[in-house]
């Protein structure tokens, strides 16, 4: 069993997508992630536990960083360079949203989430 840690609505300005719009003027990201680790004994210890201000950094370089034409891919790419970056992580979901999104019709959000563990 363990414990979770939730980072929600990490933004970013990124230039994914398939169009050449998106990728000339960029939009908005959002990213959640939901990590899996083990929080008893801490003893009130930074370096026992995951680090969440350091994970944000990380998904917002990624986020602001080569441009891929998939959210899909985007949220993989989070995901395995998070699980690469702290080993006290088990598990963890990446959702990238993508609200604004070119679609034909007007809705609140498109999001792609993935789950990893080791």
């Amino acid at each position: 069993m363990s414990d979770r840690i939730n980072l929600i609505g990490i933004r970013a300005f990124g230039y994914h997508g398939v169009f050449e719009n998106e990728r000339a003027n960029g939009q908005e990201f959002l990213v959640d992630v939901i990590i899996d680790t083990k929080l008893v004994n801490l003893n009130d210890d930074l370096s026992k536990t995951v680090d969440y201000s350091k994970i944000v950094d990380l998904v917002s370089f990624e986020i602001t960083s080569n441009p891929v034409n998939l959210i899909e891919t985007l949220a993989e790419r989070i995901a395995d360079k998070l699980l690469d970056f702290d080993k006290k992580i088990s598990a963890l979901t990446v959702t990238v949203h993508k609200p604004s999104a070119p679609v034909s019709a007007k809705l609140t959000d498109i999001s792609v989430s993935i789950s990893k563990s080791r």
